[in-house]
């Protein structure tokens, strides 16, 4: 009896814990897929690479490149990015099931988190420019010092949101939940933008 597709995926992943990998270069050695539970991945070099089906479970990753990566049904639960470049990156395409995770000191710019749903999601000292949160669910979350320059909010849940800290963004109070999110008085220039007034 000849196995299915399904079948074969599920028997090529491996499941691998406690582990660092450092300096991989996934275009020479590619990582093998599985199941990654808490482990370390060091000044590695995904870019371009295909993520997708593996899982992480309490993983970080810094000073990683992980752009353009593919992740389709990629599972992350409870990830860290530490200075990490990770540019053109669709988080809608990853498993939604308990999708966890947290940047720190990254650059984000023209990635993707379409109808997601990523509730207290802490994104510190990170670039998120032109990114996509569109029907995204980020209740509670918090952008400290980030930079939002051309970040599409439409239909965003953003209740108990915290922007204080950030600038250059722009949004619509009409087309996005707003409940107790937090701005600073110099922010909301952001949230007028569509009455051509003048603030100084």
């Amino acid at each position: 009896m000849q196995a299915s597709d399904n079948e074969l995926n599920n028997m090529e992943k491996i499941y691998i814990a406690d582990q660092i990998f450092e300096n991989k270069d996934s275009k020479t050695k590619p990582l093998k897929k599985g199941d990654y539970e808490n482990c370390q991945f060091l000044n590695c070099d995904f870019s371009e690479c295909d993520l997708s089906d593996f899982v992480f479970t309490d993983c970080e990753f810094n000073f990683c490149n992980l752009s353009l990566v593919k992740l389709i049904k990629t599972t992350f639960r409870d990830v860290k990015f530490q200075n990490c470049k990770m540019l053109g990156l669709h988080f809608e395409d990853s498993n939604e099931f308990a999708l966890s995770f947290g940047f720190d000191n990254c650059t984000l710019d023209h990635s993707s988190f379409y109808k997601t749903k990523i509730i207290k999601t802490i994104f510190k000292n990170t670039r998120l420019i032109e990114v996509d949160f569109s029907d995204c669910d980020l209740t509670s979350s918090s952008f400290f010092n980030c930079d939002l320059s051309g970040a599409i909010f439409d239909s965003t849940n953003l209740e108990k949101v915290d922007f204080l800290t950030s600038f250059n963004y722009s949004l619509d109070p009409d087309k996005n939940k707003l409940k107790k999110t937090k701005f600073s008085s110099n922010g909301l220039s952001g949230l007028l933008n569509k009455y051509d007034i003048i603030i100084e």
